[in-house]
């Protein structure tokens, strides 16, 4: 007989998190431990706030589906029976590490995956140009994430490249710009470092973007949920960003990550924020992805125990006592 139970933590940011739509100073994470003859599998999820997930209302959602459960609890079942989101998110990365645990391989072996390093973006936060071209400069990973408003984008994307012109940059609008902005910035956004423009319009305007031939390419991420998604991406975007908390686990981003393959669209791993526990199920798919956001644990004032290790932005695997 498998047991749980559901903790909701509050984690401390080293800076305020600001983007688009919001601003936080601590972020609130679920935990959810399974324990069965006698070894424990955790899963860690955020949720996602744009679809008015919390920790609360994931806790709330589990505690039902887990009080009605009449059935043994496996990952097929609960991705036939629970909807993609923080809450099967938390339950299918719990039941992967117990899986792994009761079995004695790892989780990269059960999935059929090599583990490896990983180079992670950092983010900054949005701010006025001068601040985020500070936060630059006293930052030294090669891969800088920018969050973007539609006030001033361009001049936020050249103080932060004048700051670091070695930096690799992705900006990330969360949907705040218009189409008339992107047609206007993207072309000088590429003379700027800029590799990748993550979802700069409203996820239910986005049709346009089949008539618009990008010269950077352009990051599905609130428009890009799970695997039915694909169909309607392609000839929008060039690459789909992968977050398990949106997708619902591991499991539908490992099945998204293939139908995002097969129909040539490129791959990022992202993340919500959260603590090394919520980015370990995450690096099972990293290695394949072009473009890499788990920074989550760095902007936090501190990780958990045997947190994943980060030197100069590199991410190595994550050890068993922790998740897998």
């Amino acid at each position: 007989m498998t047991s749980h139970h559901i903790a909701i933590e509050t984690w401390p940011l080293k800076v305020p998190f600001v983007i688009s739509r919001r601003r936080c100073d601590t972020t609130d994470v679920l935990v959810l431990s399974l324990t069965k003859d006698g070894v424990t599998g955790r899963g860690e999820a955020a949720g996602v706030n744009y679809k008015g997930e919390t920790a609360r209302s994931m806790k709330a959602e589990l505690d039902s589906f887990l009080a009605a459960l009449s059935e043994p609890l496996t990952r097929d079942m609960i991705q036939a029976k629970m909807q993609a989101g923080g809450a099967r998110n938390a339950l299918d990365c719990a039941l992967w590490d117990l899986d792994a645990k009761l079995s004695g391989q790892s989780v990269f072996d059960l999935a059929n995956r090599t583990a490896a390093p990983v180079q992670t973006a950092f983010t900054l936060s949005l701010d006025k140009p001068a601040a985020m071209a500070r936060a630059a400069a006293a930052n030294t990973l090669p891969v800088l994430k920018l969050k973007l408003a539609g006030e001033a984008p361009l001049e936020c994307v050249a103080a932060v490249h004048n700051a670091r012109p070695d930096a690799d940059i992705i900006v990330d609008a969360n949907e705040a710009l218009s189409f008339d902005q992107l047609k206007n910035v993207a072309a000088k956004l590429g003379t700027l470092n800029v590799k990748l423009i993550e979802q700069p319009l409203p996820r239910d305007a986005d049709d346009v973007l089949h008539t618009f031939d990008s010269p950077v390419p352009l990051c599905a991420d609130e428009s890009c949920m799970t695997a039915s998604d694909i169909p309607r991406l392609k000839g929008r975007y060039d690459v789909v960003n992968i977050k398990l908390d949106k997708c619902g686990g591991l499991t539908a981003a490992m099945e998204l990550a293939a139908a995002a393959e097969a129909s040539k669209l490129g791959l990022m791993v992202g993340c919500m924020l959260g603590t090394s526990l919520a980015m370990a199920p995450a690096m099972v798919i990293a290695p394949r992805c072009a473009y890499v956001d788990l920074d989550g644990p760095l902007l936090l004032a501190e990780d958990r125990p045997q947190a994943l290790q980060v030197q100069a932005g590199i991410i190595q695997p994550p050890v068993a006592a922790l998740w897998g």
